[in-house]
């Protein structure tokens, strides 16, 4: 298994399990040079294939272009990895169930065993903090180490009216995150809705948290997933 099939398993993975769409995209930090990463050239997530794939430095200058259109908030990546050295896998996406906890007070706090990451914390990045009258995208260096700046040490942060950002060590963890993310996010809301106004929720205590992260390599859900992915054409 290379790392870069395992990069075009999880922009399938992350399609089919509807995390992103035609948009959204997923990197992963260079083996043999931390200061450059991979991710595909821009298009759908679901059509990756690792011919498509292109390696920047983390200015996100393509290291070798040859004329290939790349994604716009390419930045994201690259600014999350220089100032995350542990970080070593990326997903941006628009996950819907994410998108009301971005636009509300309301935040995101684990519901389920399976996202206790959730419990460190997800902040919100109000792209108005660093430029007004944007279309939401983070489509330069500035507002990369912005965003890079608002997630601060957490797995993952929201980005108002736009998505989420979520960060990890290696693909399998990201793309697990990334999936229960918008689980949790679901199924919080479901949880508030039979609440009621006013009405108590339990949610998992620091203690739970930090046990749950212990089983939380997802490997064995990555096994699956990867298989499944890799066998679309």
């Amino acid at each position: 298994m290379s790392l870069l099939e395992d990069l075009v398993a999880a922009n399938r993975i992350l399609a089919e399990h509807g995390v992103i769409d035609g948009y959204g995209h997923v990197s992963v930090r260079c083996e043999k040079n931390p200061n450059r990463y991979w991710i595909a050239r821009s298009l759908a997530p679901e059509l990756v294939t690792e011919a498509d794939l292109m390696e920047f430095d983390l200015d996100s200058n393509p290291i070798d272009q040859r004329g290939r259109p790349m994604y716009t908030e390419r930045y994201i990546h690259g600014e999350i990895y220089k100032t995350r050295p542990e970080v070593n896998a990326v997903v941006h996406n628009h996950s819907p169930s994410v998108i009301p906890f971005g636009i509300t007070q309301q935040p995101m706090r684990p519901v389920y065993h399976m996202s206790g990451f959730v419990g460190f914390g997800v902040p919100v990045f109000e792209i108005r903090d660093s430029r007004t009258d944007t279309d939401l995208l983070v489509s330069d260096t500035y507002l990369g180490a912005a965003l890079a700046k608002t997630l601060g040490n957490k797995p993952c942060a929201l980005m108002r009216g736009h998505g989420a950002v979520v960060v990890a060590e290696n693909i399998p963890v990201v793309v697990g995150r990334s999936i229960y993310l918008e689980m949790n996010a679901r199924l919080q809301s479901q949880a508030m809705t039979l609440a009621g106004p006013g009405g108590e929720i339990t949610y998992l205590s620091d203690g739970e948290v930090k046990a749950s992260l212990v089983r939380q390599d997802y490997q064995r859900s990555w096994q699956l997933w990867r298989a499944k992915g890799l066998s679309k054409v």
